[in-house]
């Protein structure tokens, strides 16, 4: 006998492989259901970035409320509590981190749905293998980079940030490598003389020599190797908050295209998919096959 694994079980395998393949996707739960929706606590669905869903968090109208509010949180990363209330009752009291939505076609019962994006973390290449650079490993880690260990005469690939910490050996060529790559941070680990004496040896352009960081991070009086770890890890978060650096191989999350059923009034997510009508050279767009049909009868295109 073989035992199929839940629906659950198969999203959460699903979950781990887009992980693996750094995919980004948002996790949605439903954690309370009011009667009569058709969704139950514990059930759960994938949101992709594209507005495909895989898995139930209910019927058309809360599902296209999931999915609007999932894409959002993939662009601003954060979790939120999706609440999707029938546009009758206001019961549920606003709390920080919660987000309400009236939707004016839902049956009669109220959702909560916890939607927790996972978006794959920024690489950070560190090349060498001194004790300033497995501190950088060590504590980008922690910060939540993904990290990436190679050699001089590895070229990176994908990196927001490469690291150059090999004590003198390659490098020009290391830099050069994370140059050609498109790495937003370049961090050079040497003293400001030395430092400067390689770049000045190299043909950089304004441009390129602006992405390199000698010495690496910022300054916080650092002696110790943990320490000048520290501030270069430090110096690659200031990058990523302050300036907006991205990795050369991001792509961004766009914003949904939406549209309001005419026959419900709910805001939809423009897909292929989509319950679509043409009226007079004017699209329409539904949340669902049944409002189509009874918007195409009003007009006279059953």
């Amino acid at each position: 006998m073989t035992i199929q694994p839940s629906m659950r079980q198969r999203l959460t395998d699903r979950a781990a492989q887009l992980v693996a393949q750094r995919q980004p996707f948002v996790r949605a739960t439903v954690v309370r259901a009011q009667s009569p929706t058709s969704a139950r606590p514990g059930d759960d669905a994938i949101i992709f970035r594209d507005g495909s869903i895989e898995g139930f968090v209910g019927g058309h109208c809360a599902q296209e409320s999931v999915r609007a509010a999932a894409l959002a949180t993939l662009r601003d990363g954060e979790a939120v509590l999706l609440r999707v209330l029938p546009d009758d009752i206001t019961v549920f009291p606003e709390t920080p981190g919660a987000r309400l939505t009236i939707n004016p076609c839902l049956s009669g019962g109220a959702l909560e749905i916890f939607l927790e994006p996972h978006v794959p973390p920024a690489v950070v290449e560190v090349v060498g293998d001194t004790p300033v650079a497995e501190a950088v490993a060590t504590i980008a880690d922690a910060v939540g980079f993904a990290v990436a260990r190679s050699l001089p005469g590895q070229a990176p690939e994908g990196a927001i940030a490469v690291i150059v910490s090999t004590h003198g050996h390659d490098e020009p060529e290391c830099i050069r490598a994370a140059l050609d790559a498109g790495a937003g941070y370049i961090g050079l680990v040497a003293s400001r003389v030395r430092g400067e004496s390689v770049l000045d040896a190299m043909d950089l352009t304004s441009a390129e020599r602006a992405r390199i960081h000698t010495p690496a991070g910022v300054e916080i009086g650092a002696k110790t190797a943990a320490e000048i770890g520290l501030s270069i890890v430090a110096g690659i978060v200031l990058a990523v908050r302050l300036e907006g650096i991205v990795a050369p191989d991001a792509e961004p999350i766009e914003a949904p295209v939406t549209a309001i059923d005419p026959i419900c009034g709910m805001s939809v997510v423009v897909l292929p998919t989509t319950a679509h009508l043409r009226v007079d050279g004017v699209d329409y767009w539904f949340c669902s096959q049944g409002c189509r049909d009874h918007y195409a009868a009003e007009v006279g295109q059953v």
